[in-house]
C-alpha cells in the first residue's frame, strides 16, 4: 500500500491552538492516557501560549472532515543558541502507519534547518507503549543520551534523545 500525502498546516491563531489542544486531550491521540498533571496543563495551555514565543511552532494534519488527526511541535531551547526541543508528535490511532508522522517530522526538520538549528533534543517514556517511538528515534538517527528514572511517575523513566544537525 502506498503512503497517502496529507497537507501539513502551520498552527497560526488561537482557533488552531484550541483545536490542537482538543486533539492532544482526546482519547484518540495518545495510547497512554495516564497523563501527568503537568501534561494536562501543557496540552490545554501550551499551544495557545506558544503563539507568542519566537521559534516555537506547531504543525497539524487534518482528515477529509477537517478534524485534526496529527500534531508535531518544536521550540528553540531557552538559551536561544540553535538547539531545538522536539516536544510532541502525535498521530490519531486510526491514521497511523500512513506516513503522516514522517511528513510532520520532515516539516519540523526543514523549519529547524532554516533557523540554522544545531541539534534536536527530544524525549519519551520507557514504558512498552512507547517502544514504537523509541524505534522511530533510532531510525531517524537520534542517540539515546539519558535516562531519568521515575521521572513521570514511580517506575516510569524519561528517555532523552539527541541528534546533531
Amino acid at each position: 500500500m502506498s503512503k497517502v500525502i496529507f497537507q501539513v498546516h502551520a498552527m497560526q491563531n488561537e482557533r488552531d491552538a484550541e483545536r490542537v489542544s482538543q486533539f492532544f486531550l482526546s482519547k484518540d491521540a495518545f495510547d497512554d492516557q495516564n497523563h501527568t498533571p503537568g501534561e494536562l496543563v501543557h496540552f490545554s495551555k501550551w499551544p495557545r501560549e506558544s503563539l507568542q514565543i519566537p521559534n516555537h511552532r506547531h504543525w497539524y494534519v487534518e482528515n477529509e472532515d477537517k478534524q485534526i488527526i496529527a500534531v508535531i511541535s518544536t521550540r528553540e531551547n531557552e538559551h536561544r543558541t540553535g538547539g531545538y526541543l522536539w516536544d510532541y508528535l502525535v498521530v490519531h490511532k486510526g491514521y497511523r502507519n500512513l506516513g503522516i508522522a514522517k511528513q510532520l517530522y520532515e516539516t519540523m526538520l526543514e523549519f529547524i534547518e532554516q533557523q540554522s538549528g544545531r541539534y534536536i533534543l527530544t524525549y519519551t517514556c520507557d514504558l512498552p507503549q512507547y517502544a514504537s517511538v523509541q524505534n522511530m528515534f533510532a531510525k531517524l538517527g537520534f542517540q539515546l543520551i539519558g535516562n531519568y528514572p521515575n521521572y513521570y511517575y514511580e517506575g516510569e523513566a524519561r528517555l532523552a534523545y539527541w541528534k546533531k544537525l
